[in-house]
């Protein structure tokens, strides 16, 4: 990671006290960045904002982005070079629930910071977080290229497919890639994993809330393959994406997908019965009862962000899926978590500088977009 970049950058993170958000600040401060956090309160408890001591690393300021004055106001105050907007209604079947609060969090909260950063003059680059799950699922067995269409069955996935509009139409039309002298992109990770998430209705932090209480671990969706990879996997494509806007523009204010590679998209099961046997004991058991509606396949195709950006994943399901365990028990134990962190990032960073100096010595590749992208979409990838 380009640490002699983000020293002495002023970065602004919406969602800081979530659990990427959390990550992300961490990160960016132990590169030397000064950062500003804008978000709601912490969403759970425990939180890794609050564990981590999120808030004695950076300067926070607890918001919503649906304030558009205020957040415009915070944003000013601050003056940024780079944005990272992660604040967001992040969950599938809460959005079934809170509909409306879904879709004003996720697109008019995201209108609000594009006007922000529209009506800031410092703003050099600006990467818009969206998901994997913003493409029109079609069940197929291979992976969702950033010209595929985008589309949205539950709430939740149709608010992020808005968002990708949302933020391709403020691009076009208000800064064009480079003019004004800040570039967007958005970024569409795949489902996250690592130590700090305590979110409801997530796979991974319902296992081990199970399994730290000794009880069977109930899952709806043993079959569902998702692309599953470690929370620091797309943040360093964030930090690399970031960087790239603010140095070079046009030419990469678009969109990108950050995934694990095939190999590492799993079945819900393989992941369950994986992270038991890194536990060392456990059960699971099928849910009875109706479920709402879930994709069954959903993979990511990041090929683009592979040859483009030189951006690849550095830890398998395996590697991802010990980590967090031994984050978590390290945190049961009591440990430093903030300290614990920076030592997962620290590995992190050794591995991702392995495999750079990789590329380096093979050489530069070329990506070709296919031809039906935009013609199939209408849509800027």
């Amino acid at each position: 990671m380009d640490k002699q970049f983000w020293a002495g950058k002023r970065v602004f993170i919406t969602g800081h006290t979530g659990f990427k958000g959390g990550w992300l600040a961490i990160w960016l401060t132990s590169l030397g960045a000064t950062v500003k956090g804008y978000s709601l309160d912490a969403p759970t408890a425990p939180s890794l904002f609050n564990s981590a001591g999120v808030d004695r690393l950076i300067e926070s300021e607890i918001g919503d982005i649906r304030d558009g004055s205020a957040l415009s106001k915070s944003m000013q105050v601050f003056a940024p070079d780079v944005v990272f907007h992660l604040a967001a209604q992040p969950l599938v079947r809460l959005s079934y629930d809170i509909p409306v609060d879904t879709f004003s969090t996720n697109v008019m909260g995201t209108v609000n910071v594009l006007e922000s950063v529209r009506n800031q003059s410092s703003v050099r680059a600006v990467v818009v977080v969206t998901s994997d799950k913003c493409y029109e699922n079609k069940e197929w067995h291979w992976g969702y290229r950033e010209g595929e269409p985008l589309g949205g069955y539950d709430t939740y996935s149709a608010s992020k497919a808005c968002t990708e509009l949302v933020t391709n139409s403020y691009r076009q039309s208000f800064f064009g890639g480079a003019k004004n002298g800040c570039s967007i992109a958005t970024a569409r990770a795949g489902n996250v994993i690592g130590g700090g998430d305590w979110a409801a209705d997530r796979l991974v932090p319902d296992i081990l809330r199970n399994l730290q209480s000794n009880i069977p671990i109930v899952i709806r969706s043993p079959n569902a393959i998702r692309p599953w990879q470690h929370v620091l996997e797309p943040l360093s494509g964030y930090l690399k994406l970031g960087k790239l806007l603010f140095e070079s523009g046009a030419p990469y204010a678009e969109a990108w997908n950050f995934g694990p590679p095939e190999t590492g998209a799993k079945t819900v099961q393989w992941m369950t019965e994986a992270l038991i046997g890194q536990w060392g004991s456990g059960s699971w058991n099928l849910e009875e009862g109706h479920r709402v509606h879930e994709a069954t396949y959903l993979k990511l195709d990041c090929s683009k962000a592979r040859e483009k950006l030189n951006w690849q994943p550095v830890w398998n399901p395996v590697e991802a899926l010990s980590i967090t365990a031994s984050w978590h028990k390290a945190w049961l134990k009591g440990s430093n978590t903030h300290e614990q962190c920076l030592q997962d990032i620290a590995r992190y960073e050794t591995n991702l500088q392995r495999l750079e100096d990789v590329s380096q010595r093979v050489g530069p590749r070329h990506y070709i977009a296919p031809k039906e992208s935009v013609e199939k979409t209408g849509v800027m990838t």
